[in-house]
């Protein structure tokens, strides 16, 4: 089963206590891609500029991603800077250039409008449902993303969408600002009620929450001795989670679980190294070694 994923296309420059990238891949539909791509071959749409190097782009043709949507306009590709603390789960926006994603509306090639499972990655939740207007088969599975920007500045947009989507992918903060709640289980009871059947709290190095209306369930994060750059991990979660689900193509709430766990495993991998470079000689042996040490760490 496929996927298509609609959102950022972007280099990053990162700076964290372990060293610096400079223009690097990034943005959230790159992560999101690469990770699914280990599972299930993935259609991606974003947008880049005419600087986007031809290597970047045969490395993502090369993983079973298909680039149709992928357009070029005039101008520089989408830019990101950021620095992070000590404390890994803080980190400061130093420069933002949005360039040709400041103008992007996405449209989906006719190949892409029957997909049966979608992921809308981090952009203005008015454009996210326009995504959904272009489809002409209802998906198995609807699921999205989003950031405090359009919470606090797209209120009513996000409202909207939210009553089409099945699966809600945010960080606890996100869901506070949504809910209007510290708690994030009275958090969590209130977004299920805006429309999403399930919702998924990404907590950085303490795991995922996982709220359906009759379930909790809690998956603690991979334990690493370091944590290089935390940039894209949650993108990379989301992208093996929806792998999983449309390899398997089985959305019970047992397999979400396993999915769950697959996306985890892929997350801890990538904030080994800077940008997408684990992901470049990563192997699925590799992922399937850690689930088993993931899972036996977990029983009793």
């Amino acid at each position: 089963m496929s996927i298509l994923v609609v959102g950022s296309v972007a280099f990053d420059t990162i700076l964290t206590p372990h060293g610096n990238a400079e223009e690097v891949l990034g943005g959230s539909a790159s992560y999101f891609a690469v990770a699914a791509s280990y599972f299930a071959p993935v259609k991606l749409v974003a947008v880049i500029g005419e600087d986007f190097p031809e290597q970047e782009r045969a490395f993502l043709a090369s993983r079973n991603i298909d680039l149709e949507g992928l357009s070029v306009a005039k101008g520089r590709t989408f830019r990101w800077t950021g620095k992070y603390h000590e404390d890994m789960n803080m980190r400061d926006t130093l420069d933002l250039q949005l360039n040709v994603f400041a103008t992007f509306k996405p449209v989906l090639p006719p190949s892409y409008r029957d997909c049966p499972f979608v992921f809308l990655a981090n952009i203005n939740p008015g454009l996210q449902d326009g995504v959904l207007d272009q489809l002409t088969t209802k998906p198995k599975l609807i699921a999205c993303d989003t950031i405090s920007h359009w919470i606090e500045g797209a209120r009513p947009e996000l409202e909207a969408l939210l009553k089409r989507v099945e699966m809600l992918v945010i960080n606890d903060e996100e869901a506070r600002l949504i809910s209007g709640d510290r708690n994030v289980v009275r958090s969590a009871r209130k977004i299920l009620e805006m429309g999403p059947k399930t919702l998924l709290v990404k907590r950085g190095e303490y795991g995922v929450l996982s709220f359906s209306p009759n379930s909790v369930f809690a998956v603690p994060a991979y334990p690493l001795e370091e944590v290089f750059d935390p940039t894209g991990a949650g993108d990379s979660f989301a992208g093996a989670l929806i792998g999983y689900l449309a390899a398997s193509n089985d959305l019970s709430e047992a397999n979400v679980r396993k999915g769950i766990v697959y996306g985890s495993v892929v997350a801890s991998f990538v904030v080994e190294d800077f940008s997408l470079r684990r992901l470049r000689t990563l192997t699925r042996d590799d992922i399937e070694r850690r689930y088993r040490q993931f899972v036996s760490l977990t029983e009793f």
